[in-house]
């Protein structure tokens, strides 16, 4: 794993010590390997035992127990704080940390500990870490975007990467209390996750460890997210606004990208126009990525390249196809009402024909679904929690035809696109914004999207059965 940890104290530290990396993902593989690289005698368990088969040489497989020995352990960032294993680790006083603590402690504790710059909130994470990734780069820093987008940081600090943008959820801000990035945003908080964390206080509580370093940036036209602003412990504390900036804000004026928390006076950046994706939550990334880049040191011009040329990745509200006068968007990357909103308030030109549901994860959808009642022209619902969304569409938007998709249905995706096109009329949108977590029916969220898209380009083609009825 490139450098490895060669003279670190953590590496010594670790050297010889019993250590339970508790599942199998791919930043319990990556925890494994870097500790294996440290010394450390690994054992590794996972609910899947298939998921073990390939496990870095070096470390071995465990049946689920907490070997005898064992001084650490790293946990998945997915479990929850009431898990047995939780109390059993701290009735036995072994230590329990998430991935990116491990990582925070062997950058520490090189000679040059790399710089992290960290981005959480409930939306627009992994989108504001792409660009914040750009900007970097356009700088020509030694840059790479880690974290909950998939790549794990311990990789990326084991790798030598200098700078890192980091995307971190609530999960993985709960298990790593000593990470203090050099710079850190809120970006916004909403209900999400609330199952896990057991209420708003804990999930707002979980994010507000990013703003513990230097430098604290949050969205401050997020109520929520100014608040954690204003008692962040931060030397310098940084607001986003997509209104006209005040002192220590970077905002928009006159359609441009202005900072003024940086440098002598109003500094241009770059024409809103130019960002992509556009609409409010896409400056808002956009001025939260440069607020970041900033921080660090970066120059206006750098930012101004970094987001001329970023370009988001795929189930962003991204568009499908139009079939017969009506257009298809994947946004299956809006996994909460939050998110969804945005999505549905991007379409304000259109009637939308919504494909929502999944997991609700303990949100509400009531203030979601009363708010955009007047554009829907149909509602089709899928997922575990569909009663509690047929419910509030029953509630706020009775006039709206619903179409219910039976959990169990061999092919739940392809029966949601032939029902959305059954109640679509040309000029609508087919709009997958599902408002909650995808994993009762599909992998992940990529995985329902690429559902969706496969559907689609199946009715296109003139392939799906039944498009015609609306059962």
């Amino acid at each position: 794993m490139g450098e490895g940890t060669e003279g670190s104290g953590v590496s010594d530290e670790l050297a010889g010590r019993r250590v339970l990396v508790a599942g199998a993902g791919i930043s319990g593989l990556a925890v494994a390997e870097a500790l294996v690289a440290a010394g450390a005698r690994v054992t590794v368990t996972d609910d899947d035992p298939a998921s073990l088969a390939e496990l870095p040489a070096g470390a071995e497989p465990g049946d689920g127990a907490i070997p005898d020995g064992t001084s650490l352990i790293v946990t998945s960032p997915g479990r929850r704080p009431d898990h047995p294993l939780v109390a059993t680790a701290a009735a036995a006083g072994i230590e329990l940390i998430g991935e990116p603590e491990l990582a925070w402690r062997l950058g520490a504790a090189r000679p040059e500990p790399p710089v992290w710059l960290a981005v959480t909130g409930t939306n627009g994470k992994t989108t504001t870490v792409g660009m914040l990734a750009a900007i970097l780069r356009a700088a020509g820093l030694d840059a790479v975007a880690c974290g909950n987008i998939g790549y794990p940081v311990v990789s990326a600090v084991c790798a030598g990467h200098r700078v890192l943008a980091v995307e971190l959820s609530s999960f993985q801000l709960h298990w790593s209390p000593s990470v203090r990035p050099a710079a850190g945003c809120v970006l916004n908080i909403a209900e999400d996750h609330l199952d896990w964390h057991g209420g708003m206080p804990a999930y707002a509580a979980a994010k507000a460890g990013a703003l513990t370093g230097p430098f604290a940036v949050a969205g401050v036209d997020d109520p929520a997210a100014a608040a954690l602003l204003a008692t962040s412990p931060a030397a310098h504390r940084v607001g986003v606004t997509l209104g006209e900036p005040g002192p220590d804000q970077l905002g928009v004026v006159d359609g441009m990208l202005v900072d003024r928390a940086f440098g002598d006076g109003p500094v241009p950046l770059i024409d809103a126009g130019r960002v992509c994706p556009g609409g409010p939550p896409g400056l808002t990334d956009a001025l939260a990525a440069a607020a970041l880049a900033r921080a660090h040191g970066v120059s206006a011009d750098a930012v101004r390249a970094g987001l001329a040329g970023f370009r988001p990745g795929p189930h962003r509200a991204a568009p499908v196809s139009t079939v017969a006068g009506v257009r298809y968007v994947d946004d299956s990357k809006a996994t909460n009402p939050h998110a969804a909103d945005a999505s549905l308030a991007a379409r304000a030109e259109a009637r939308v024909v919504w494909i929502v549901g999944g997991l609700l994860k303990g949100a509400s959808v009531d203030d979601l679904v009363a708010r955009h009642a007047a554009r829907l022209a149909a509602a089709v619902v899928i997922g575990t929690d569909r009663a509690e969304i047929i419910a509030a569409l029953a509630r706020h938007a009775p006039d709206v035809p619903v179409a219910e998709v039976i959990t169990g249905d061999d092919d739940p995706m392809t029966t949601a696109v032939r029902r959305a096109a059954a109640l679509a009329r040309p000029g609508d949108v087919v709009l997958l914004a599902p408002a909650a977590a995808s994993m009762d029916q599909f992998r992940d969220y990529a995985h329902r999207g690429e559902a969706f898209t496969a559907a689609v380009t199946a009715l296109a083609a003139g392939t799906v059965p039944g498009a015609e009825d609306g059962g």
